[in-house]
């Protein structure tokens, strides 16, 4: 699709809007017919359709697939086949998806167009801003984002993550300056590879704007609250340099140092102290209101996971300042908006734009009720797939995407609920990933690798005669950066009867719980070892006995008996009060885990 047909602004990207939605039924026919134009002739397709573009064809004959069905053509891709394998345009890049339960991140293919439309995604959210909150083109944003650690696939493909693909491109980099989207973070400080250099200039340029930021933002929840440990940590040599207008020695980026001294122009001991006032006071409720007066709105993802994050936020901006999740969208392609920003958090609902790709849903359950879990591994035949203008209103449903970049019928994991049609374009509420029971950041560890992963790590018990007999986890989001924890109760291989513990050397539990983070995935080990978004994990001992009082707790709020499992990650409070006041001992990992870009 020709890039200008995506390059919308202002009132054409509400009039934009509403064309797609109004006859979202036809484009998103129209989308497939020309994926099919475009990759009918791949190697992927023809096998099941043999060039053809007929929509009928491709929906019989294309099977449903999963990261596991496209793996061997990503392989040969990124070892420098033809990118013809799967995609009619070249394979300029490959995606890490956050997403994954393998030991190495999942490869997205992606071509030159998918900026466009990543771009045009970008390009909706002030015009549905303005709808709602005036002014807006009147001062900056302070909106913190970051770049991470790239490679080369062995075919020399560029791997990089989907937003490092963006603020790398020339969509970001040579944007026309645009009054609605005047950032405090100069674009050398966004790219900066050193994350701790890049977050210590992103909020030296927000406090030296603290006046004119009208907006602050993330792209995560998790980020932001990041930046707010960062600062606490941080603001005395922050407002050092403002006062002296000189940047600390600490900054060793040569374009960093560049640009913050040009921002750093001169001294300025007024707003320093200003700064100071505010940072030194004994609590830090509201400090994001106190820093930036003038902030309308805070703009981050607070659905799924993030849904944890929404309090902490709420506390630092006094629950003055609305959280606003602006738009759903992951590796394998940006899917939609929220139509209704201002909403609560708890409310947020996606309209998924037509043009994207081609959107199909697999059923899960109706009438409000999630009665059903497909898994990863279950083979889902290609008649039971619901086009995007059939879903219906309260259904469940699992996201399938076909896209331009050589995704067929490919199961994103994603659980959606239809709460409504935006003119014929369905709305949907983001549920949950398939699956996952643990996350902080970019990491989703699902059942499967919780156990894989505490099973390896059992092992080093064994020596001592000691017994893991159960098992939980939590994810604590209560400081900053927030961690898993996990609850074990280990006896004696010769008292399991009698109940009694084993002591265990601080040593033997600290290597367990580095045995488990070494086993966890990729994109968990990076977020530990290079990110530093996630904490050391721990692991909390817990007296004998203390998962039969958990179970009887669940039995005793209306669960069975015959058919309760212990629950491998905890959500109920009432559970965590009563794990945590069993709790004997506590023990961390040691180190960073091992993780090579």
């Amino acid at each position: 699709m020709d890039g200008e047909k995506l390059n919308y602004k202002g009132d054409d990207a509400l009039k934009e809007i509403e064309k797609l939605t109004e006859k979202a039924g036809k484009f998103q026919e129209s989308i497939l017919k020309e994926i099919l134009m475009q990759n009918g002739q791949t190697e992927y397709l023809s096998k099941y359709i043999k060039g053809s573009q007929d929509v009928k064809e491709f929906k019989c004959h294309v099977p449903v697939t999963t990261y596991k069905d496209i793996y061997p053509y990503i392989q040969r891709i990124a070892n420098g086949e033809g990118t013809s394998l799967i995609a009619g345009h070249p394979i300029t890049e490959m995606l890490c998806s956050s997403g994954t339960s393998a030991r190495e991140p999942k490869l997205v293919p992606s071509i030159a167009e998918d900026l466009d439309r990543r771009t045009f995604i970008y390009n909706l959210i002030m015009p549905i801003m303005n709808q709602y909150i005036s002014g807006l083109d009147e001062g900056k944003a302070m909106c913190l984002y970051f770049v991470k650690a790239e490679k080369l696939t062995p075919g020399g493909l560029p791997v990089r993550t989907v937003l490092t693909s963006y603020y790398k491109s020339k969509h970001f980099k040579c944007r026309a300056h645009d009054s609605f989207n005047d950032f405090t973070s100069p674009d050398q400080a966004i790219l900066c590879k050193d994350s701790n250099q890049s977050m210590y200039c992103q909020l030296l340029s927000g406090l030296v704007h603290r006046h004119q930021v009208l907006r602050i933002g993330a792209v995560f929840a998790s980020a932001l609250l990041r930046a707010i440990s960062f600062l606490e940590h941080n603001w005395v040599h922050l407002v050092n340099d403002i006062r002296s207008g000189q940047v600390d020695p600490m900054i060793t980026d040569p374009e960093c140092r560049s640009s913050m001294s040009m921002i750093l122009s001169s001294p300025n001991p007024c707003l320093a102290d200003e700064i100071e006032e505010i940072c030194s006071r004994p609590s830090w409720k509201g400090i994001l209101y106190h820093l930036w007066p003038r902030t309308k709105y805070i703009e981050a993802v607070v659905t799924g996971s993030m849904a944890q994050y929404v309090p902490a936020l709420d506390y630092y901006s006094e629950g003055k300042l609305p959280l606003v999740c602006t738009m759903y969208a992951s590796s394998e392609c940006y899917f939609g908006v929220n139509l209704e920003p201002l909403c609560d958090p708890a409310d947020v609902v996606f309209t998924l734009m037509p043009n994207m790709c081609y959107f199909e849903f697999i059923p899960l359950g109706e009438n409000g009720k999630w009665l059903m879990d497909v898994g990863e591994e279950e083979e889902v035949p290609s008649d039971k797939l619901v086009d995007l203008v059939h879903v219906r209103r309260g259904c469940y449903y699992e996201l399938v995407v076909t896209t331009f970049a050589g995704l067929y019928r490919y199961r994103i994991g994603d659980v959606l609920q239809v709460t409504g049609f935006y003119n014929q374009a369905p709305q949907f509420r983001f549920i949950c990933r398939r699956n996952v029971v643990l996350s902080i950041d970019n990491d989703k560890t699902n059942e499967e690798d919780l156990h894989k992963s505490i099973t390896a790590a059992k092992k080093l018990l064994e020596p001592y005669g000691a017994l893991l007999v159960e098992y939980t986890s939590y994810a604590d989001t209560s400081s900053v950066p927030g961690h898993y924890v996990l609850y074990w109760e280990i006896l004696h291989h010769a008292s399991v009867i009698k109940d009694t513990p084993i002591p265990l050397d601080a040593k033997v539990l600290q290597e367990c719980c580095i045995a488990v983070e070494e086993e966890l995935d990729y994109v968990y080990r990076r977020c530990r070892a290079y990110d530093k978004s996630i904490g050391p994990l721990e692991i909390r001992v817990v007296e004998p006995g203390t998962f039969e009082a958990l179970m009887d707790l669940f039995i005793g709020q209306g669960g069975s008996l015959n058919q309760y499992k212990t629950p491998r990650c905890i959500k109920s409070n009432a559970a965590l009060v009563l794990l945590n006041s069993h709790v004997k001992a506590s023990f961390f990992s040691p180190r960073d885990p091992t993780w090579i870009p």
